[in-house]
Formats: C-alpha cells, structure tokens, sequence
C-alpha cells in the first residue's frame, strides 16, 4: 500500500466543528450534529522515519454516515469510495483495487469520527488539547489496544477544521490542512458509487 494510501486509511479521521471560540471538543460535537454532508480540498503530508516526506493533494465528500470520496490528485491518482457498505481503494497507475467491508475497516479509526455515527466517544477517549498555531485541538486517542493508530489530534478554526495530526503504530506521521470546506451540499449519489475500471486487479478481503 502506498503512502497516501496510509495516510488516508491513517487518514480519514479529520473533523469538523461549531463555534470558533468554544473548547474545540464542543466544536466536534457541534459539527457532527448538524452536518450532514461536506466537501473541500486537502494537502497531505506522511513522514516516515528518516525517509524524504511523501506530499500530495486532492478533493474530498461525504456524506454521513459511511459514505465519502477521498480523491488524490497529485502526485498521482488514487480515489477512495465508501458506498455505506463497502471501502474500495482505486490506484490508477497500478489499475489494482483492494475492496474492504466498511464496517471491519472503519471502527477505531480516523474515518469513524468523521464518516461514521455520532458514536465516535465509545470508540475514543477524546479531550481538548489547547491552542497552538491559531487553531483550538482536541487528541482522540483510541480505546482499544490493538488499534494501528497512536493519536490523532485535529485543529478548528472558524466552525472547520484547519489541520489533523495522526501518529500510527509504525512510527509513521501524516499531517493534513484543509481549505474550501463546504458544509450541507447537495451531493450527488454517484460519488459514493464505484464501478471497477476494466482490466483491473480486484483484491477483496473476505
């Protein structure tokens, strides 16, 4: 699985929130009670050790929960779909899709904060973590031991999230900012609708 591949399944957990001046734990609350649906824009970093930082960019939706699109654009293509069922991660380059269950990849991880239910606090212990660099945080930390992930912490500003920090098991770091974040819009139904490209490798865990 490539980096961005990582950092996404590391990923997704970023979130969203209320009012800019309130504990930014009441912020997340916020959001996940009254958004529905988003879509925007995201850079991404993944460290690793003493290896050179892996950069790219894309496009986000979704639309809670268990449905979204997570879209790399640069430095090259991959497109990651939940349909509320199944999790499918396309590489283009390899034309190789790998298809999961959603509900064995979501539990404990960044994504089931974001695309999941409103549950989030059953599976994390989650508490503020203060203010730094113009954002208020919060580090979510998850509950069982067996989980790949050591922390995520997410920076709000301004009722969206401006920044998420996530630190795995294998030493690895991914750091994501966000812009052009769009609350409640109208989405169309076949984003979150994936149809295997001709010719592709399927690997499907069963």
């Amino acid at each position: 699985m490539r980096p961005a591949q990582i950092g996404f399944v590391g990923l997704v957990l970023f979130t969203l929130a209320g009012l800019a001046q309130a504990a930014a734990i009441d912020q997340l609350r916020s959001f996940l009670a009254d958004t529905k649906t988003a879509r925007g824009e995201f850079s991404q970093r993944v460290t690793a050790g003493k290896k050179p930082p892996v950069a790219s960019s894309g496009r986000f939706e979704f639309e809670r929960p268990g449905r979204f699109r997570w879209s790399y654009d640069k430095p090259y293509e991959q497109t990651i779909v939940a349909d509320g069922q199944k999790l499918f991660i396309y590489d283009r380059d390899l034309n190789q899709v790998t298809v999961k269950k959603l509900g064995a990849a979501l539990p404990a991880s960044p994504a089931s904060i974001l695309f999941g239910t409103n549950d989030f606090e059953r599976d994390f212990d989650v508490r503020d973590d203060g203010e730094r660099d113009g954002l208020a945080w919060i580090v979510a930390r998850p509950r069982t031991r067996d989980s790949q992930f050591d922390a995520i912490r997410i920076g709000f500003r301004g009722g969206v999230p401006g920044a998420m920090q996530i630190a795995d098991s294998f030493g690895q770091s991914t750091v994501l900012t966000f812009r052009s974040i769009e609350r409640n819009p109208k989405l169309d139904a076949d984003a979150f609708r994936f149809v295997v490209p001709t010719g592709a490798d399927v690997l499907e865990d069963r």
